[in-house]
């Protein structure tokens, strides 16, 4: 492995929308910056025409990625250090100050750290599948809903985000069938209860898919219900897939808070991550007491105040943007927005401090 090398203002992790518009606005307010990528796109490069991504009426997912990478080194200059195809195995806090982020290829060591490494969705693994990844099957109802207009298409998974992308596919598709492998919905009844209520909607509980139909293109699906039985297929052209995601922050450790779901816990105003105190800091946090000059407590927001009350204390050095984290909402537009904010909090931190 490589030695350890210079001291950086801030190391961007993710070459997605949100890593790539940091590295610009890194580039342009003058920070010293170790920008690192295993590649660029983000998950939106398997995607044969996204039509959401404000400035191009329609692109292609590899086109998107070739133009992120284009934008960032025609910024980099010798601000940004670009350290692409490289994997990110830990960050720690650095014994000197700041953190150390540990790769496949070196070290780095820098005074903050954004996090924007996404997520994976978790994939269907019935027969036919693999094989019609994305000839189909699609994990994305603004990107890809568009497509499918006037045709009969499902939802696998019955969550909030397997019915808001129903509600959204219900504006161009002639029918939608949401299929949910448990006895309930864990959707917002009220969400359940106004979707359905659509004529070009339904939704069946117990019901597992057993395979996906098609040569070149979907075609259907075969289901199993567990109390009417089957098998039954139903003919689709289109599958949108909402079976949850795995967000990357293995590589965080006990760093910060993260979600059951492993997402980074942020404060939705600067993008700031919550760092796991020492015990004896947590203890004090919750009486409302602080022995640190890092242990920043803020009542701006409900959501941050119950983070403080749960022992969790503001990064003084960690932030986070993109589909990692526990934002409300992940979209591309979204997560670069987000990753904008975070970038001008990190500005004022390194250059105030």
């Amino acid at each position: 492995m490589n030695p350890v090398s210079t001291h950086y203002d801030l190391a961007i992790i993710g070459g997605g929308p949100a890593g790539v518009s940091a590295g610009v606005y890194a580039s342009r307010k003058r920070l010293k910056t170790v920008f690192i990528a295993r590649d660029f796109g983000g998950q939106s490069t398997v995607s044969e025409g996204i039509e959401n991504w404000i400035g191009t009426v329609k692109i292609s997912g590899t086109d998107l990625a070739k133009a992120l990478e284009a934008h960032l080194r025609a910024y980099a200059g010798d601000i940004v250090d670009i350290k692409a195809g490289e994997s990110v195995a830990s960050v720690t806090k650095a014994p000197e100050g700041g953190f150390l982020v540990t790769t496949d290829a070196g070290s780095y060591t820098a005074k903050t750290v954004l996090v924007a490494a996404g997520s994976a969705r978790r994939k269907l693994t019935v027969p036919g599948a693999d094989r019609l990844e994305h000839k189909g099957i699609t994990y994305c109802a603004s990107c890809d809903g568009p497509l499918f207009a006037d045709m009969d298409v499902a939802v696998i998974g019955g969550g909030n985000a397997g019915f808001e992308t129903a509600a959204q596919l219900l504006a161009y598709a002639k029918s939608v069938t949401l299929i949910h492998k448990s006895p309930e919905f864990k959707a917002d009844p009220v969400t359940v209860k106004k979707v359905l209520s659509n004529p070009k909607m339904k939704a069946w509980l117990n019901t597992d898919i057993l395979e996906i139909k098609g040569d070149k293109f979907v075609t259907g699906l075969v289901y199993q219900n567990k109390e009417s039985g089957g098998p039954k297929e139903l003919p689709v052209q289109g599958i949108f897939v909402e079976i949850g995601s795995s967000p990357a922050t293995d590589f965080l450790g006990d760093l910060v808070q993260l979600t059951p779901y492993k997402q980074v816990i942020v404060d939705p105003r600067t993008q700031r991550a919550y760092l796991i105190p020492p015990p004896e800091i947590a203890s004090n946090a919750r009486r409302g007491e602080s022995d640190t000059r890092d242990v920043v407590r803020s009542t701006a927001s409900v959501a941050q105040g119950l983070h403080n009350e749960a022992g969790g204390v503001i990064s003084g050095g960690v932030w986070a943007a993109g589909d990692c984290t526990d934002g409300l909402y992940h979209q591309n537009n979204i997560a670069a927005g987000d990753a904008v904010k975070a970038l001008e909090d990190i500005y004022l931190h390194v250059t105030a401090k």
